[in-house]
């Protein structure tokens, strides 16, 4: 979700009922080094709170120096990424590569946990491939290292998104350790999250690319689990106003070039079902001002 889950987003998400947000995940080493661009990643809004810093590496000490610098900023949790399964990532020894090393997961976790106050969470795959499925093993390691919560994602590093998620490894993770479990993978409609929640016993759920051109999932989620009844999809209209409302946010945070260049692909993820799509979405990936916005939904029909 990295270059989607930016501010503006997550203040839409946020505006559509999600409970916790979590943010682009941010290098520790970056932060050390102070990258340039590192800051406008751990920007927040109070509108957004509470919401979770997403944090990957693989150098504990560091880490652990890195997480007590940045904590008194305004996040909730600090969560730490062990499932991006990018090659950048995974070929630097972070993300999900930290799954095929459950001793060095475990002392970045513990590393961390001892270095700040605030609860440290992490999120896992169910394996690195389908020879080493070992969430629950490193799930309990987690834990016993200071974990406050795990987020497993049913797939392998391996499957990437491909396939079905395995949700069943998530209820045995679940059964496997005492802190709270969060499910994730195909949770994209309000009836797959509450079968997700009866079939892994999970304490809570996480969208991930469900949400993309969807924030509408979360109310829809919310309202279903507390009240049984499915709420109408949004019509053409409501999706005119928060594609607009989502640029005009993206102007505001980035201004409108980088702005409206990064609305390209969120508007392509909006455009998903409408008639002439196809020709829309190349009009989307086109656009360099407002003003091409506009003409874009004055063409989207109903």
């Amino acid at each position: 979700m990295a270059g989607v889950t930016d501010l503006p987003f997550r203040l839409l998400c946020k505006q559509m009922g999600a409970g916790l947000l979590c943010m682009e995940m941010v290098s520790a080493k970056a932060i050390h080094y102070k990258n340039k661009n590192t800051e406008s990643l751990m920007a927040i809004d109070e509108r957004e709170l509470p919401v979770s810093l997403q944090l990957f590496g693989s150098e504990p000490e560091l880490m652990a120096e890195v997480a007590h610098s940045i904590e008194e900023r305004p996040f909730a949790l600090l969560d730490l990424n062990m499932g991006c399964p990018v090659p950048k990532v995974v070929n630097n020894a972070e993300g999900s590569a930290l799954m095929k090393d459950p001793k060095l997961a475990a002392e970045i976790v513990r590393a961390i946990s001892s270095a700040i106050q605030k609860p440290v969470t992490v999120k896992i795959r169910k394996g690195f491939d389908d020879a080493h499925v070992n969430a629950v093993e490193l799930a309990k390691r987690l834990e016993d290292a200071g974990a406050a919560a795990i987020a497993v994602h049913g797939r392998t590093r391996e499957q990437y998104y491909s396939g079905k998620a395995d949700w069943d490894i998530i209820r045995q993770v679940k059964e496997a350790v005492a802190i709270p479990v969060i499910a994730n993978g195909d949770i994209d409609s309000p009836e797959a999250a509450e079968r997700c929640i009866e079939e892994t016993g999970a304490d809570a759920i996480m969208i991930g690319r469900g949400a993309q051109g969807n924030p509408w999932i979360f109310r829809e989620i919310k309202h279903y689990l507390e009240c049984g009844e499915k709420l109408p999809r949004p019509d053409a209209d409501e999706i005119k106003t928060v594609l607009r409302q989502h640029a005009q946010l993206q102007m505001e945070v980035k201004g409108e070039y980088i702005g409206m260049r990064e609305m390209r692909k969120h508007a392509a993820w909006y455009l998903a079902g409408f008639a002439h799509a196809a020709r829309l979405r190349k009009q989307a990936c086109e656009m360099e001002k407002l003003e091409d916005l506009e003409h874009l939904i004055d063409m989207i029909e109903g």
